[in-house]
């Protein structure tokens, strides 16, 4: 740990002769934390925890797959919005019992957003799953203080409670950053597969002679500069999904094949082949599916009606 703490002093004070700013230095130093191997011995058995948790089909709700989005990012409006409403009254006179009642929302209801940031956390890569750590570790004490805060103002203790609440403000607004850095700069939660009809180009591929492809096999190949998984259901009836899974990019021509779907062999996604929609594991997005028709000469075409 002393290690990775002077790494990020170095990363923060550093400007590599380049001029860099304050926030170029910082966030050099959250790309350090997510390279930090050592947090492994926390991250490796604390994600084995968390998915050996035997939540059933409520974990697919707290993945927010009925939403086709996460749900944490939804869940988390509610105790910040209580929180920062809190320290807005904490500047009105007078305003101390609604204050105090704020924070007192945001404490409880931080436990079910807290309950969807650990299961999505839990099937991150190793890189994100080191930057999440610190992101729910700043978030951990944020509630540590708005409890406090909540404590102590229940007792009548109104300075100190607003002095903890806006600390937990602090503490809270470090963790929205470091949230912010892994959707935006490290693409947790977002669909990995928004972009391929915006490569794929509109019209009819030819993928083979359907001779090529063996019944109940996935193969993979390429529409142009996009991967496809191409399963070959009876003697005339083709399926073809994007071969990129839409949770992390998971090869899905190395899944297996079984009743009518195709799982992802890195985070057991399971997508429908008739149609790619996402009915099991993590992802929340479905993936995009290809019509197929054979050509007069026997081979196997596609096209993306989405394309274009």
């Amino acid at each position: 740990m002393g290690t990775l703490i002077a790494r990020l002093t170095a990363a923060v004070r550093a400007d590599g002769g380049h001029g860099d700013g304050i926030c170029v230095r910082t966030l050099k130093a959250l790309d350090a934390v997510a390279d930090a191997e050592e947090l492994d011995t926390v991250t490796e058995p604390l994600g084995r925890a968390v998915r050996a948790l035997p939540l059933g089909r409520l974990r697919g709700l707290l993945h927010g797959r009925p939403l086709g989005h996460p749900l944490h990012p939804a869940l988390v409006q509610i105790p910040v919005g209580a929180w920062i409403s809190a320290g807005v009254l904490d500047l009105v006179p007078g305003s101390e019992r609604a204050a105090r009642r704020l924070v007192a929302v945001g404490v409880v209801t931080a436990a079910p957003a807290a309950w969807t940031g650990w299961v999505d956390w839990a099937e991150l890569h190793p890189r994100q799953m080191r930057t999440g750590l610190l992101h729910a570790a700043s978030i951990a004490a944020a509630v540590g203080l708005y409890g406090a805060s909540w404590a102590v103002r229940s007792r009548g203790r109104l300075g100190l409670g607003r002095t903890l609440g806006f600390a937990g403000l602090a503490a809270v607004g470090t963790g929205a950053a470091l949230g912010g850095h892994l959707a935006y700069r490290q693409a947790v939660g977002a669909n990995k597969t928004e972009s391929v009809a915006l490569v794929v180009t509109p019209g009819w591929h030819t993928l083979g002679s359907v001779e090529e492809f063996a019944t109940g096999e996935g193969v993979r190949r390429m529409v142009g500069e996009v991967p496809v998984l191409v399963v070959r259901e009876s003697h005339d009836v083709f399926h073809v999904l994007a071969d990129r899974c839409s949770h992390f990019s998971g090869p899905l021509s190395q899944g297996e094949i079984a009743d009518g779907c195709v799982t992802c062999p890195w985070h057991g996604c399971v997508f429908r082949l008739s149609d790619g929609w996402n009915v099991g594991g993590p992802a929340t997005a479905p993936q995009p599916a290809f019509a197929t028709r054979t050509d007069g000469h026997g081979n196997l075409q596609v096209r993306l009606p989405a394309a274009g």
